[in-house]
């Protein structure tokens, strides 16, 4: 089942289709072509082959006509079997839209972006390889200001580097693409805020709820809890801020998809407290067709 965090980067860019512009301009040195809109096209590549093929995102850029294309591929681990499909996806949207295309695989994890960057060996030495990607790649945006220019771009640097060694920096990261996330209409600003929490390392995580951008992150509940002083409510009002933050997320992430959610359903995502029951609802929240998929293992 698709995650949170895969599900997250197709998201911003389906919302935002010029980010992969910005991103093989910006991070690759990839020269785009003038374009005056960038578009999604259908997703599905299988014209030239009976099997069925879709790719996480196409855009298009075009100046009239199509002018560039990119496949873009949101990997969270190695996959050998996509080494295989990745040539042909480009091959065949080159033919479907009359235009040149690239796959660009954006991840979060190092490993995985020295996996994918190999070259494919198509065979009798013609070698393919995609553009990718990866945390190392993607800017460390600490700055307001510079991230509420981009938000998009800002959410993503949080999604690579909120994991990271550096604590102070994974926070400062945080802080600055939550920020810039409020400017967002509300579903996808609400997907950003569960990006950005469920992409923090556990001490990440703890400095940034003790932050004022933290405060305003998290629901009444939790900053009643930041306001108590004795050790024993600490503890619990951080376990029931968690659970209620985690649940007010998969209802928010619900409601993005227009998915019908009954009055028993919400009042039994919000009584949870199994923090690992509600990350499991959260990730199935991004790919379910109806709720009681989300209970499913329950």
């Amino acid at each position: 089942m698709p995650s949170l965090l895969h599900e997250g980067i197709i998201a911003l860019v389906r919302e935002k289709p010029e980010l992969a512009a910005d991103l093989l301009r910006e991070l690759l040195d990839v020269a785009i072509p003038p374009f005056t809109e960038a578009r999604l096209a259908e997703a599905s590549l299988n014209d030239l082959l009976p099997t069925e093929y879709r790719a996480d995102a196409v855009i298009l850029f075009v100046d009239g006509e199509p002018v560039f294309g990119v496949i873009l591929e949101a990997q969270l681990s190695e996959d050998g079997d996509k080494r295989f499909v990745w040539p042909m996806y480009a091959v065949s949207a080159r033919a479907k839209h009359g235009c040149p295309f690239v796959v660009l695989v954006v991840t979060p994890d190092s490993d995985t972006a020295r996996w994918a960057i190999k070259a494919v060996d198509l065979g009798a030495g013609n070698m393919w390889r995609p553009l990718v990607v990866g945390p190392e790649g993607i800017p460390v945006i600490t700055d307001l200001e510079a991230a509420a220019r981009d938000p998009h771009l800002a959410v993503l640097s949080a999604m690579a580097h909120g994991r990271g060694d550096d604590v102070p920096t994974a926070v400062a990261v945080a802080a600055a693409a939550i920020a810039a996330a409020t400017s967002l209409p509300e579903p996808l600003r609400m997907l950003c805020f569960a990006l950005i929490e469920s992409s923090l390392g556990d001490a990440a995580r703890r400095s940034f709820e003790m932050l004022p951008q933290g405060l305003q992150f998290f629901s009444e509940r939790q900053r009643q809890y930041f306001a108590q002083g004795e050790a024993k409510g600490k503890a619990e009002g951080k376990a029931e801020g968690k659970a209620e933050g985690k649940a007010q997320s998969v209802l928010r992430v619900l409601e993005r998809r227009r998915i019908a959610v009954t009055a028993e359903q919400r009042a039994r995502i919000l009584g949870c407290s199994d923090i690992d029951a509600l990350e499991r609802w959260l990730d199935a929240a991004v790919v379910a067709s109806g709720v009681e998929e989300l209970f499913g293992g329950d």
